[in-house]
């Protein structure tokens, strides 16, 4: 590969638009609503099935596909978001508003488990980290940018402008790919024996378990952050709009601050990342209502949770290096576990005990996330294959 710049700026674009279609629908959802003349929790549809869709196929599809050309797959999976795409611009019915919707989530978790796995291969020796967090900034980007964009379009223009924008990222990158990304074939192809074979690893199932606490340590709390800045906070809305933004933004910088981080100091970066966050839980908990400071928190809450998306893929991904793309895939799943079991937990503790409370999800996850990684990190080697590109 002559550049590999370029081909990791083509795969964060690809990661960006998936990920933009991902959550883009969130920040249209009363406009579906309206439209289509259903519940605000029925289109919520939209948003929880294609997690599920993801979850399911995140330890699947990345097996089924990992021996196939990575560059046709990425291909058909940008083709396959585009088409789906397009499909909701026109949809005439809810329902297939829906299918359309649902079919490429299934997708999903092959082009992003192949975007990391090759950025990691593309890297050079020892800095395989850095290479992924410039994916993981794709993620979100896709995060931070897709929610207020599809709002102002909807708002603006029309829904069918909104969906119009989730098709035009998608194709873009699907052309980028097929005019500059080389024929990536799978030289060694991996038995699916040999990569479900990794789940005999106690290590690796750890990591999972890790990961699912890690994920929900973040996302148990921030899903409820409007509310909480709103409620215990005391914020206006515009107030609330404002930070909601500042948090993405700092995620992409934690993101860029991780891959760094990860290269130089790996261990000591994961052993002190849940004392981290469960630190700044007890900031929030006790100063959340002083804005000079809840804005600082607010800082340093996005910048950690870019740091957490980039430690949940390298701790799987050097529990079993010998399975990349079936690795990133359990990585994916994992994640999508912890935000909804973080989630649950979140909730319960609001409905028993008030909004407040629900900074103690992230406490006791983080908490639950350090005991784990404290004993792994006894076990140091990491292994980063390398990956062979044949132009065509």
């Amino acid at each position: 590969m002559q550049n590999r710049t370029l081909l990791i700026f083509i795969l964060m674009m690809g990661v960006f638009g998936i990920l933009n279609t991902e959550m883009g629908f969130i920040g249209i959802l009363p406009y579906i609503a309206n439209t289509y003349d259903v519940t605000i929790v029925r289109a919520g549809l939209l948003i929880s099935l294609f997690a599920f869709g993801v979850a399911i196929a995140g330890p699947t599809m990345p097996l089924l596909c990992s021996g196939f050309n990575r560059k046709h797959v990425m291909l058909f999976t940008l083709g396959l978001f585009t088409l789906c795409n397009i499909v909701s611009v026109f949809a005439e019915n809810f329902n297939l508003l829906l299918a359309a919707r649902v079919l490429p989530a299934f997708f999903h978790p092959v082009y992003c488990s192949m975007a990391f796995t090759v950025a990691a291969m593309l890297a050079n020796p020892g800095e395989a980290p850095k290479a992924v967090a410039k994916i993981n900034i794709g993620v979100s980007a896709g995060m931070v940018v897709g929610v207020p964009i599809s709002n102002f379009l909807a708002e603006r223009f029309s829904l069918a402008t909104s969906m119009s924008f989730f098709a035009i990222v998608t194709v873009a990158a699907f052309v980028a790919t097929l005019c500059f990304v080389p024929s990536m074939p799978v030289k060694k192809k991996l038995s699916y024996g040999s990569q479900l074979y990794i789940l005999r690893k106690p290590m690796l199932w750890a990591s999972i378990i890790a990961v699912i606490f890690l994920n929900g340590s973040i996302f148990g709390v921030f899903n409820y952050m409007a509310d909480y800045l709103s409620t215990v906070s005391g914020f206006m809305p515009t107030v609330v709009s404002v930070m909601l933004f500042v948090y993405g933004v700092c995620n992409i910088f934690g993101s860029m601050i991780a891959g760094n981080l990860l290269t130089a100091h790996p261990f000591q970066t994961v052993k002190i990342f849940p004392f981290a966050v469960a630190a700044l839980y007890l900031l929030l908990f006790y100063g959340g209502s002083a804005w000079p400071l809840m804005a600082l928190l607010t800082i340093v809450w996005g910048l950690l949770g870019g740091l957490n998306a980039n430690i949940n893929q390298f701790w799987i991904s050097r529990a079993a290096p010998e399975a990349p793309d079936f690795a990133n895939g359990l990585f994916l799943t994992a994640a999508n576990l912890g935000c909804v079991f973080g989630t649950s937990f979140g909730g319960f503790l609001i409905d028993e005990f008030g909004m407040a409370y629900v900074i103690f999800c992230g406490v006791i996850f983080s908490a639950a996330a350090a005991i784990i990684l404290f004993g792994q990190c006894r076990h140091t080697g990491i292994n980063t294959p390398k990956l062979t590109f044949v132009a065509q």
